[in-house]
């Protein structure tokens, strides 16, 4: 994993790394990202998103960026452009019994490989936030603050996110009271006050009662 200056962070995600791999001839090229990792309920979610060799491509996806930094309204109008600009896209996710058997870093490469089958073409290299993929034979760059510098890990960070959002909003009505419409599975302190009020779901991380941060790594 290569070091970064972040005082060096562009404005926004663009295509300068996309860019070089396409003048060396690599024309698909999967940006991934993920979401949920440090949640205390619900899967981890990651997505690929392969976005065509032009660098035009940037024009139609201005304002994507890191889905952290944008509103549920931006994010929910840029997934719409990212589906319609994207050559390639997919979201896969690693349930709550697979983060708690396996731990949450090899549970988030399990999302990332189902994303990445999920994709309609085999991509020639990948751009991942952080992250790299030991047993995947495809050639990888693992980019720190990826979602911020890289336009098409952006687009991912974008798709894991509302794909995950829209997996918990669903799960409000098969577990009411907990608010993971609201809050998606995150601790913030309405999620910890209805834990304390009804106890743990199965929606729910066990190891977060151990006070156990598996959200890094």
């Amino acid at each position: 994993m290569e070091k970064f200056d972040r005082s060096l962070l562009p404005d926004s995600p663009d295509l300068s790394f996309e860019i070089s791999l396409w003048s060396a001839g690599i024309q698909s090229i999967a940006g991934i990202d993920e979401a949920g990792r440090g949640s205390l309920a619900g899967p981890v979610a990651a997505a690929a998103v392969v976005l065509p060799p032009r660098p035009a491509v940037a024009a139609n996806l201005t304002g994507v960026r890191d889905s952290k930094q944008m509103t549920p309204l931006q994010r929910e109008a840029s997934a719409r452009r990212i589906l319609q600009e994207a050559l390639a896209w997919g979201v896969g996710f690693a349930s709550v019994t697979e983060i708690e058997v396996l731990g949450i870093l090899p549970a988030t490469r399990w999302a990332v490989e189902r994303a990445i089958e999920a994709l309609a073409m085999t991509p020639e290299h990948l751009l991942l936030d952080c992250l790299l993929l030991p047993e995947t034979p495809v050639p990888q760059t693992s980019l720190v603050k990826g979602d911020c510098r890289s336009l098409s890990v952006a687009a991912a960070s974008v798709l894991a996110k509302t794909g995950r959002d829209a997996l918990m909003r669903a799960c409000e009505a098969q577990y009411p009271g907990y608010g993971f419409a609201v809050h998606k599975g995150y601790g913030t302190a309405a999620h910890r006050a209805a834990i304390e009020r009804l106890g743990p779901c199965a929606l729910h991380r066990q190891t977060f009662r151990l006070g156990v941060d598996r959200s890094s790594g």
